[in-house]
């Protein structure tokens, strides 16, 4: 037998991270892989060593075959474990693996390849004797065929690609009528997305739950399951969260979905750690879905309540071991749950989000799988999610409750993220009453966006609030012999401030004046028109403060960064600008250096390195808060060097340009 010293991932972010973890506890040796925009990420700075594979795109890089091997090779990875997602599911990579003398963590090449195609695997099921969903999956692949075997099924039927998963290719048809486009359609996505554009046709089961169970097995012949998972709440055929064991499942349905994915895997001589899905109806019938060839992304919560490593297993089994533990051994304890933190703008039909990480804080009370950091970026090449968040209590309801209290206490700032879309969703009754299915996010939020309703007026108080004290605390830095216990006092009367936002939270592009007025310190009363609050500031720290605003006790998390101001409530997130002054960008250029005053597009750059500027000169156009804002030249002078470059986005704070100022203007006193 085989025994791993050095370990290879062939993957990136999170699951990267989550193997690392594991590996380095066992007292391996790592190595990761990174394209262009990994260079600095976080599994690359896990790994005792690291090689690039190329550029950003997946098929210049992670989907390289060759490069990943030769990387093997020329670092003496004993083995390769594929993660989840890019080569996890190729059957070439594995076979190359075995051909190269290198361990591939994962299982053999037949069961990649049976398993990798819907309508092989269906068919194998039914051999197997496995409960199937009524459909076609023959060769037969004419248009002419199809359109008759559906009729024969009948509507609703689900269009399907042969190949591949993530809801591409998949195509769900009400009206028979739509069944001849419904296959043009899904059979073009396949053909993008898989190269592979076979479909099959499938019964749609309305309203199940999706429930899928873990299997491991040995190359000594030992199956077993682990127990099952709810993985229903879905959107776009994408699971958002995920939890164990399922809701409705009574210990004799345990048993037989147990027992049916435990031949599924015999059926494919599986070796490995393996998932099998099915499909649960309303009346307590269950049918194979596909099986996932690989470690899945919800592994954890199955990990919580069996108390197991999955990948502690996987390397286990990798190296020719037994797997050591019986179905007997198995005990379920507790309940468990995970939901998925996506880089995306739920608001805007969950469009992906990217960019720079400004601050990621995330919960000392739950487990976190991630691959990100402050400072970081969240990169457009990549799938949105960006970490796993997982709690674990005695009861379904206490894991439920732990998970809303940690997401309350995270915060990734800079994209966008569905954190308040999550929080929102677990306390829906349907999910608190453990009866969602796939329709869940159809049923609770209709199509296309989510809508959580306007910000109330108490939010943007807060954002004021914090940044009457930032400006405050910045200006104190810069005074002499000021005590601390004379800021917010004047013998002059009530002092002010004013703060000047768009309403882009609600979508509002209109800007808003509130006014903090002084009333004691840290006590405040906020305006906006007929709005007001009073907030109270009981404590702040760099990057959380404690407020009471009128009466209730709120604690923010907050980033501040030039005059961008992140916050994220128990419930809500919110980020602002301060436009107040922005009009004559009177800090933007910051004498002969030049600096983006917030995060935005750079539209324009109106002068060229060399060329003599004059104060008041308009040097660049920065689009931010949905406005163009002009960046002017404050001194006189000739630009030296421009850094910055026109139709890209920039961060706060970036230099743009320097100009070296005119020697009779400089003051030598």
């Amino acid at each position: 037998m085989t025994k791993i010293n050095t370990l290879l991932v062939a993957n990136r972010g999170e699951i990267a991270c989550r193997i690392m973890r594991t590996a380095i506890a066992q007292g391996l040796r790592t190595v990761a892989v990174y394209s262009d925009a990994d260079a600095k990420a976080l599994h690359v700075k896990m790994a005792d060593d690291a090689v690039w594979i190329g550029p950003a795109p997946v098929n210049e890089s992670y989907l390289l075959i060759d490069k990943i091997i030769q990387a093997a090779k020329d670092t003496g990875a004993d083995a390769i474990h594929p993660g989840y997602g890019f080569l996890s599911e190729n059957a070439a990579f594995s076979q190359a693996c075995a051909n190269a003398g290198i361990i591939f963590v994962g299982p053999p090449e037949k069961a990649i390849d049976v398993m990798g195609d819907k309508a092989r695997s269906k068919r194998a099921m039914i051999t197997a004797g496995v409960p199937c969903v009524p459909g076609y999956q023959d060769d037969d692949q004419s248009d002419e065929t199809l359109i008759s075997e559906a009729k024969k099924i009948g509507a609703p039927l689900m269009v399907k690609a042969a190949a591949g998963g993530g809801g591409r290719g998949m195509r769900l048809v009400h009206d028979l009528g739509e069944v001849p486009n419904a296959i043009k359609l899904a059979r073009s996505e396949a053909e993008n997305a898989f190269g592979n554009g076979e479909l099959i046709l499938e019964k749609a089961i309305i309203k199940p739950r999706h429930v899928e169970i873990q299997v491991f097995a040995d190359s000594h012949g030992n199956t077993i399951h682990l127990g099952e998972r709810d993985c229903s709440v879905q959107r776009r055929h994408q699971k958002v969260i995920e939890e164990a064991p399922c809701p409705v499942l009574t210990l004799e349905l345990r048993a037989q979905m147990g027992a049916a994915a435990v031949e599924a895997a015999r059926a494919v001589d599986y070796v490995g750690a393996g998932t099998v899905e099915f499909l649960l109806d309303q009346s307590g019938e269950f049918y194979f879905l596909e099986m996932n060839t690989r470690l899945q992304v919800e592994h954890p919560v199955t990990e919580e309540i069996t108390g197991l490593d999955l990948v502690a297993l996987q390397l286990k089994v990798a190296q020719g071991d037994l797997l050591g533990i019986t179905q007997d051994d198995v005990k379920l304890s507790g309940h468990a749950m995970e939901v998925r933190l996506y880089a995306e703008d739920p608001n805007d039909d969950f469009l992906p989000s990217t960019g720079h990480i400004d601050l990621w804080k995330p919960s000392d009370l739950s487990r976190v799988d991630s691959g990100i950091e402050t400072g970081g970026e969240v990169s457009p090449f990549y799938d949105s999610m960006v970490a796993k968040i997982i709690t674990h209590g005695a009861t379904r309801d206490e894991a439920r409750r732990r998970m809303i209290k940690a997401l309350s206490e995270t915060a990734l700032f800079g994209p966008k993220t569905n954190r308040d879309f999550l929080i929102d969703a677990l306390d829906k009754p349907d999910f608190v009453d453990g009866q969602a299915t796939t329709a869940f996010i159809a049923e609770n939020y209709g199509e296309g966006g989510v809508d959580l309703g306007t910000l109330s007026f108490e939010y943007y108080a807060i954002a004021a609030v914090l940044q009457h004290k930032l400006r405050q605390r910045a200006a104190h830095k810069m005074a002499l012999n000021v005590n601390t216990e004379m800021l917010d006092w004047s013998n002059t009367g009530a002092l002010e401030t004013v703060v000047q936002y768009t309403g882009q939270n609600e979508g509002d592009e209109d800007k808003q004046s509130i006014h903090v007025h002084v009333s004691d310190p840290h006590k405040y009363k906020v305006t906006r028109g007929g709005d007001e609050a009073d907030v109270e500031l009981l404590s702040m720290s760099t990057d959380k403060a404690k407020l009471k605003v009128n009466g209730h006790n709120v604690i923010a998390i907050y980033h501040h960064n030039h005059r961008t101001l992140h916050i994220a409530t128990p419930k809500r997130s919110l980020t602002v600008t301060d436009l107040t002054g922005l009009s004559a960008m009177e800090d933007a250029g910051g004498g002969g250096t030049v600096v983006a005053p917030m995060h935005g597009q750079l539209l324009e750059i109106l002068v060229e390195e060399g060329m003599r500027v004059s104060k008041g000169d308009k040097l660049a156009v920065l689009e931010a808060m949905k406005m163009q804002h002009e960046i002017l030249a404050e001194i006189d002078g000739t630009v030296e060097m421009i850094a910055a470059k026109a139709g890209t986005q920039i961060a706060a704070d970036d230099l743009i340009l320097e100009i070296a100022a005119d020697e009779d203007k400089i003051d030598d006193t």
